[in-house]
């Protein structure tokens, strides 16, 4: 994908059409991945993308959009005539512009040039570690659900106006999730996931230990009364709710009714005044960075919450505008172009005099729960209203002692859950999502099974 040839064929086709204004945003990828079921492949599969978005300005500044997979040069001309076709059903209430710092420099990340382990290679590691797995404990009858893969992706963006830009990269991924049967009991599962820039990056056999010591952990599990209980975040687990949370600091949220914050936000306290919030896409453990957001706005490092106020929203072009602020790198590329967050970054703030520093998951003695895992997240969280009632997977401790919890279901507040943050432990563990430490919360509703 030439990024520079491609813009080139628009341009000259947009001549044609007598088209003065006009952006787009393109993906190629090359995917490999692999699954099992007790040593015999599953699944195999490899496949090539590539898709183009493409946004048209009319006379009348109303935006067309179509997408294509089609980049030869008529192909792009039939998509430019479609998006013209479009843009005169374009949005009349709300005017979108190419963001203002689409041709400002983006970071230069570090690669490296990796070559496809190929389709039989990720299998041969696979079925090792399957066996491995399954090894671990005589309870462990199977993995139902595993895989292995390997992505190589570019992303372009360009328009009418100069700019220009494309970034490239890799990403491999492990999952392992076992499940353990004994007899007179009901099946348990957990798993694992790794992820690296390429198959070598992955450490196969500590995701392989994780899986089984997670899997087994929950082999001696009890019912638990309903209550209210003192609660310990897992970091996976605090920043699934802040991801399900984020309309609450989307200004595209905001501006659609949809967010328990409004324009008048900024500023509040929100949590505990010890939480610090970042967004930061280019964070060096973050796998998956891209230096720039659908409209070609710079990825940046952004302070969501600082010291437990609220000190940014996150914007497009066009929220970025409504807001009188610039656009912060979170944008995707549609005629109502959405805004998601990247990388959440979660840190102790220098204002934690008001910590209870005694409550460490490691040593603390007295009983609490412990969750690690949240479920059926789209179905438990009604963001617009802040309020969440979720399964979950998890431990009560008492005196040292876990027990894996049967079945029960976690809810509350989330505005309620952050100010009612009592400790936020020193250690930052990066996970799939973000990087958090665990996070203690004074008391949750537990209904138990």
């Amino acid at each position: 994908m030439d990024v520079t040839k491609i813009a080139d064929f628009i341009k000259e086709g947009a001549k044609t059409l007598n088209i003065y204004k006009w952006d787009f945003g393109a993906s190629f990828s090359n995917d490999f991945s692999v699954q099992i079921d007790k040593g015999v492949a599953k699944q195999l599969k490899a496949s090539q993308k590539q898709v183009l978005t493409l946004r048209v300005w009319n006379d009348n500044d109303l935006v067309g959009i179509t997408t294509t997979s089609d980049l030869s040069e008529s192909g792009l001309k039939k998509a430019l005539f479609q998006a013209n076709l479009a843009s005169e059903y374009g949005n009349k209430n709300e005017k979108t512009d190419f963001s203002p710092l689409s041709k400002d420099p983006i970071k230069s990340l570090n690669t490296k040039k990796i070559n496809p382990s190929g389709i039989k290679k990720l299998l041969t590691v696979l079925r090792i570690a399957e066996t491995k797995l399954l090894k671990k404990h005589e309870a462990i009858k199977s993995i139902p659900y595993n895989g292995l893969s390997e992505s190589f992706f570019k992303r372009v963006y360009a328009n009418s106006d100069g700019a220009c830009r494309s970034f490239e990269n890799s990403q491999a991924a492990l999952y392992l999730y076992a499940r353990a049967e004994e007899k007179d009991k009901k099946p348990r599962s957990s798993g694992a996931v790794k992820i690296g820039y390429s198959l070598e990056d992955i450490d196969v056999d500590t995701c392989i230990k994780e899986a089984a010591e997670k899997t087994i952990s929950h082999l001696n599990y009890s019912p638990i009364d309903t209550g209210k209980y003192k609660i310990c975040l897992s970091p996976e687990a605090f920043l699934t709710l802040l991801n399900a949370f984020s309309s609450m600091f989307n200004a595209r949220s905001i501006l659609d009714g949809v967010s328990i914050s409004s324009k008048d936000s900024i500023g509040e306290i929100v949590s505990n005044p010890s939480l610090n919030l970042y967004d930061d896409g280019l964070h060096e453990k973050n796998i998956s960075s891209v230096p720039f957001d659908g409209e070609g706005t710079p990825t940046k490092k952004l302070c969501i919450i600082n010291e437990g106020k609220l000190t940014n929203f996150i914007h497009s072009e066009s929220t970025a505008k409504v807001f009188k602020t610039k656009p912060t790198g979170h944008a995707g590329l549609g005629s109502k172009v959405s805004v998601s967050p990247d990388w959440l970054v979660v840190e102790k703030s220098n204002n934690s005099s008001s910590l209870a520093e005694n409550l460490n998951h490691k040593k603390y003695l007295e009983k609490y729960i412990y969750i690690e895992e949240l479920n059926a997240i789209h179905a438990g969280v009604k963001a617009s209203q802040g309020s969440f009632s979720l399964p979950f997977d998890g431990w009560l401790v008492d005196n040292g002692e876990k027990i894996s919890i049967e079945s029960a279901t976690v809810a509350g507040d989330f505005k309620t859950l952050l100010k009612n943050i009592v400790n936020i432990e020193s250690d930052q563990i990066t996970t799939t999502s973000g990087i958090s430490p665990h996070i203690w919360i004074k008391e949750l509703s537990i209904t138990g099974d």
